[in-house]
């Protein structure tokens, strides 16, 4: 007969999460009410649940163990579910509205994934979505016309925003596009890029201009579906991240400077209420797999 896994205690994962999240398992137990000495017997009993350490001490800080790390992913879901349940059977399913905003980027090919699923199984939440570029979400969010925003983190950003990780950059061209034997001609390199401002543009610029290659732009576009037409036509290469990259076009990095990496934000009005809370965590899980480890 199959031994049967163990049940991993809600409340431990709970006092788990936040200890990381806040940086002090003593502040976690304050803000679960309890005692340091009972949080850190909650953690005693996860690490021999899960049968391996899942913090270690670094200085005078606590990280966790690769083991730690996968808990931790899996521990935000588990509680997320947990919660939800216990909402769902108490009768109080979210409901009311979120305005949401997603840079460019992120909206054409992360926005689906999360907003469909999440329209599904929260019928009572009305969700009014926007896709545009860094400023204008920015500006929506001042003005109380988003109430959360997916954002690339540029210098502007308030300081309430919530840092993700930080994603690679990378120079995209046509599957055809021989960017070796343009540069031996001792050609400008033809750049397809977002109408400035664009904090892609001006990195793309910088990078290329410290390693002192030549450069023109032959094409610029208010959209992102326009940068990814005239990339896929052969006009030019672009620097973009390879979230949503399209069929038919390439990553070239080793050929042009290293164009470095570049933050995303989760910037959120109030984050105190359930629902944005529920589609904060959704983003941050989507993008994860394309941010540095």
């Amino acid at each position: 007969m199959e031994k049967v896994p163990i049940s991993l205690d809600s409340d431990a994962l709970r006092s788990f999460v936040l200890g990381i999240e806040t940086g002090s398992f003593a502040l976690a137990a304050q803000q679960l009410c309890r005692s340091t000495s009972a949080v850190s017997a909650q953690l005693k009993k996860l690490e021999q649940q899960c049968g391996t350490p899942l913090v270690e001490k670094r200085g005078r800080h606590l990280v966790l163990t690769p083991g730690g790390e996968i808990l931790m992913s899996y521990a935000r879901r588990l509680l997320t579910l947990n919660d939800e349940a216990w909402r769902a059977v108490r009768g109080e399913l979210l409901q009311g509205d979120v305005r949401i905003g997603m840079q460019e980027d992120f909206g054409e090919s992360l926005m689906p994934g999360i907003l469909g699923p999440f329209s599904r199984q929260h019928a009572g939440v009305r969700i009014s979505a926007r896709v545009d570029r860094n400023q204008p979400l920015l500006q929506a969010i001042a003005t109380d016309s988003l109430d959360m925003a997916l954002l690339w983190q540029g210098d502007n950003l308030p300081a309430s925003s919530e840092r993700l990780g930080q994603c690679p950059l990378a120079w995209i061209a046509a599957a055809e596009w021989d960017v070796a034997a343009l540069l031996a001609c001792g050609e400008p390199l033809p750049l397809v890029m977002f109408e400035a401002p664009c904090l892609m543009r001006t990195r793309a610029i910088a990078a290329l201009e410290q390693a002192g290659v030549a450069w023109r732009v032959v094409f610029t576009s208010h959209s992102l579906s326009g940068v990814w037409a005239a990339v896929r036509a052969g006009l030019g290469v672009t620097l973009r991240s390879q979230i949503g990259l399209p069929a038919g076009l390439r990553v070239i990095n080793g050929q042009l400077p290293t164009p470095g990496t570049l933050g995303i934000a989760l910037l959120q009005k109030n984050s105190a209420d359930p629902a944005q809370q529920l589609l904060g965590q959704l983003m941050a899980e989507a993008v994860s797999g394309y941010l540095l480890s």
